[in-house]
């Protein structure tokens, strides 16, 4: 029980990390059908993952409804919504004509009926509540870019005139500030698109790479932990 608990996944995640490794860098038709035949794999434990996610949120909320937990309410919409949308989504299957091969079809909604109760909810409720969640999220985001631009510190203040110039940059308000300047003269630097193409082009992208290039560093260290056996937290345990 302990080899197939411990020893196996590690086996299995050194041998398929290695293998692909190995196969990204070999410019090979086998190499690419390897490639293919893994993707494959992937996507086929990702669904089963889903699932597994699935009985997980729901297995929550039913509990916090039969417990009558705080907020229990919210858990029967989440579980109502759910089996809504998924009884919409099965499809069924039939044959419409004699001898016709079988074909699903969505009686209620599904993919390919976009006149159903599926696309219905989707478009008049999901987007909606998509839309208001981002809505509320503008306006934390408000509050915590006014408590970041407090000029407290050098680099606040950096920050704080920085942020001030690429917001005005972006507006015609803002651009018509420096208006007046000639676009084919030699102070032209100084209007206000030209310093916010500048501060976005240049600072900004610099530091994007910076953080893009040690996330890098951080998947590829934590691939080699994984393969190597070191980072056990996949098999579920801290050590």
């Amino acid at each position: 029980m302990t080899f197939m608990r411990r020893q196996l996944p590690i086996i299995i995640a050194f041998v398929l990390g290695v293998f692909t490794f190995i196969i990204f860098f070999i410019p090979s038709a086998a190499s690419q059908e390897a490639g293919l035949t893994l993707d494959s794999w992937v996507a086929i434990i990702s669904a089963f993952a889903m699932v597994l996610g699935i009985n997980s949120i729901l297995g929550q909320h039913i509990e916090r409804v039969g417990k009558r937990r705080p907020g229990y309410g919210y858990s029967w919409v989440l579980i109502l919504s759910f089996v809504a949308m998924t009884i919409a989504w099965i499809p069924w299957w039939r044959a419409p004509e004699l001898g016709a091969p079988v074909t699903s079809y969505y009686p209620w909604g599904g993919l390919e009926n976009t006149t159903g109760v599926f696309s219905w909810m989707f478009f008049n409720m999901m987007v909606p509540m998509q839309a208001t969640v981002f809505s509320i999220l503008a306006f934390y985001i408000a509050s915590a870019a006014y408590r970041s631009f407090r000029a407290k510190s050098s680099q606040a203040l950096v920050l704080l005139v920085a942020a001030v110039l690429v917001m005005l940059g972006r507006v015609p308000l803002g651009t018509s500030l420096t208006g007046w300047i000639s676009p084919e003269s030699t102070f032209a630097w100084l209007r206000l698109e030209n310093i916010t193409g500048w501060l976005l082009n240049v600072p900004n992208a610099a530091g994007f790479r910076g953080i893009v290039l040690g996330v890098g560093l951080g998947i590829i260290a934590t691939s080699v932990r994984i393969i190597f056996g070191i980072e056990k937290t996949y098999m579920g345990g801290g050590d």
